[in-house]
């Protein structure tokens, strides 16, 4: 744990000299503050404005830093070649990974500590308290993005930063579509019983089946306007989600980002620097 500590600060300290998240942490508090502004042009929902400006900022640049950071967490220490120097030290492939991890779930909970601040000041300022369904909309979004993280480092494992990108933007595309892949699949399947599909069903609803049994289902952390146990629930009033909704979505998210750093070790445990 010692080992996977000092990696873990080390990642944190190079993450926050980073200057591509310096800029995406500005974006973001710029769209925070502005909603200030755009909020005058609205007719008696500025709050609800805010509110959707904010964590959609915070969602939005919180998977940018998490990707174009994450993918280069161990990429840039194969180029740079100071892998050699880690691994020759009494420090396992799989410390490793965990350390870099680590490293930049810290660095995720300090740009989302100082982006959800913002957001709660600028609430403050508009007449309304931050409340509950505030502090559970920005936590299930800091989830989220450790699962987006941990996909990040399995693809660095074994990818190029680009790439490792580009598969990590198109897991988290698609974890977000999850409720529309399901009710495609069930129609697809209404369709196949009357007929009106032929031999192709087979293969549609086992796409199907994969993308959404073995990619996580991000849509569970950002619910906001959906329906969650038979109603509806907002961030914008007394019906979002309950603790027990909290509990669950955010074991989930351990369970899966576990998952994900599991194989990453298993890989770059494999994979040959020489």
């Amino acid at each position: 744990m010692r080992r996977i500590g000092a990696l873990a600060l080390n990642t944190f300290r190079e993450a926050i000299r980073n200057r591509v998240l310096h800029s995406l942490v500005a974006f973001a508090l710029v769209l925070i503050f502005s909603a200030l502004a755009v909020g005058q042009l609205s007719l008696h929902e500025e709050a609800r404005l805010t509110r959707d400006l904010g964590l959609g900022g915070i969602g939005l640049f919180g998977v940018l830093i998490a990707v174009f950071v994450g993918v280069n967490l161990v990429y840039k220490e194969i180029d740079r070649k100071t892998i050699y120097a880690i691994l020759a030290k009494p420090v396992r492939r799989h410390e490793f990974v965990l350390g870099k991890f680590a490293g930049m779930v810290l660095t995720l909970a300090t740009q989302i500590a100082i982006m959800a601040a913002v957001l709660g000041v600028v609430v403050a300022l508009q007449g309304q308290r931050p409340d509950a369904a505030l502090v559970k909309a920005v936590w299930l979004l800091f989830v989220e993005l450790i699962v987006v993280t941990a996909v990040a480092v399995l693809f660095s494992s074994f990818s190029s930063p680009f790439l490792s990108g580009v598969f990590t933007l198109g897991i988290y595309v698609v974890g977000r579509l999850q409720p529309e892949l399901r009710a495609l699949d069930t129609r697809v399947a209404a369709a196949a019983g009357d007929g009106a599909l032929g031999v192709g069903t087979l293969v549609v609803r086992g796409v199907l089946a994969v993308l959404t049994t073995v990619l996580p289902d991000l849509h569970l952390f950002y619910v906001s306007g959906h329906e969650v146990s038979g109603k509806v629930v907002s961030v914008h009033g007394p019906t979002f989600v309950d603790w027990g909704y909290l509990g669950y979505a955010t074991a989930y998210g351990l369970v899966f980002t576990a998952a994900l750093l599991f194989v990453a070790a298993l890989v770059f445990r494999r994979r040959d620097f020489v």
